[in-house]
């Protein structure tokens, strides 16, 4: 199996992380951080990969630190896990429904990191989770995964719902973009690399 594990440790994280790109969408997450931990499991459980995560922050501060280091961890077991990036599919888009809110995902494991974010209207806060934290976690993640990835939310009014449906939609086109595909030879690029 493509698997890697993180520990990243500073003055104000200490995170555990264990990834696996071919798993059956089983997590263990415990973050501090509720609504976060739901979204992990739902892009974990969505995208077929294996996740097990442990993150004490400095929650007394605000959610920022652990949630954008997870996604630094996060980023860096992916890139990890894809090794040499042989044989994988690399794009994928994905259109996800959640009730009513509706978001499309585009992926490239480009080895660039580019991130393109079109998500307005979200309240504040969904419980205590502040959802300007969403673009910063998938800030981190790709620039450390080194992947473009563009989030376009087409409609949605419940901010639970569109977050959600980013995150299923974020963990299904991770998958299709990182499977292997048989007529694939070495790197799919014509420079030889990504």
């Amino acid at each position: 199996m493509r698997k890697a594990q993180i520990t990243r440790k500073t003055g104000e994280t200490d995170i555990k992380l264990d990834f696996a790109v071919d798993g059956k969408g089983e997590s263990s997450i415990k973050t501090g951080v509720g609504f976060f931990d739901h979204m992990l499991t739902l892009f974990t459980k969505h995208g077929l990969f294996d996740l097990s995560v442990t993150c004490n922050g400095d929650l007394e501060v605000d959610q920022h630190h652990s949630v954008e280091d997870i996604g630094i961890a996060l980023g860096k077991a992916f890139k990890d896990a894809l090794g040499n990036k042989e044989g994988i599919t690399r794009y994928a888009t994905v259109t996800t429904p959640m009730d009513e809110a509706l978001s499309t995902i585009s992926v490239d494991i480009s080895g660039r990191p580019y991130f393109v974010y079109h998500v307005e209207g979200l309240k504040d806060k969904v419980g205590n989770f502040d959802t300007e934290l969403v673009e910063e976690f998938f800030q981190a993640f790709v620039s450390n995964a080194k992947i473009t990835l563009h989030i376009n939310l087409a409609y949605g009014s419940n901010t639970h719902h569109i977050i959600e449906s980013i995150f299923k939609g974020f963990g299904r086109a991770l998958d299709q973009a990182s499977m292997k595909n048989p007529r694939i030879t070495g790197v799919p690029s014509t420079k030889g690399t990504l």
